[in-house]
């Protein structure tokens, strides 16, 4: 299975890609999930009935999940790697440590995802914690989180790609 080269997952709701994200992380899931396997798990959710009826009489004006997800597999291929359409956000901390380091005054460059995880293990999370922009227990998982946000997408990486604004 190919990787997907352009950016699938901004064009994929909000819905999908909690759906999608979910499947993925799910470790009863068989690994890699694929976007058929996805839709099929949709439709094992739905009464036959109701599969019958959305089928032949579709009344929602708007695109439902199983809509948008049988449009990607159409375009894609049901082998498509859900993974490549799930959008990726950082943890609210982990959020808060990068804006920290993008509104560092003394940076020429935008921050890469590795110069996030230097400034962490820099104890940018410590201070944090003393100024009260996260709690006592929120750093503890920062510099995991980071490393596994280098490890899928690469050190290189723009990380306010993956600020949360909520």
């Amino acid at each position: 299975m190919t990787r997907n080269s352009i950016d699938v997952a901004s064009r994929v709701s909000p819905h999908l890609s909690a759906l999608l994200s979910s499947r993925i992380s799910n470790p009863e899931c068989e690994q890699p999930v694929t976007l058929m396997a996805v839709r099929r798990f949709l439709g094992d959710l739905l009464p036959p009935d109701f599969r019958e009826a959305e089928r032949m009489h579709h009344f929602d004006v708007s695109e439902s999940v199983l809509d948008e997800l049988d449009a990607l597999i159409e375009e894609f291929g049901a082998t498509a790697l859900a993974v490549d359409f799930a959008q990726v956000k950082a943890s609210e901390p982990l959020s808060r440590a990068i804006e920290a380091v993008v509104n560092d005054e003394n940076r020429e460059n935008p921050p890469t995802l590795a110069v996030v995880r230097e400034a962490l293990l820099a104890g940018l999370g410590a201070r944090l914690v003393g100024d009260g922009a996260l709690e006592d227990d929120e750093d503890d998982t920062l510099l995991s989180e980071i490393e596994a946000l280098i490890d899928q997408f690469g050190a290189d990486t723009l990380a306010e790609e993956y600020l949360r604004y909520e």
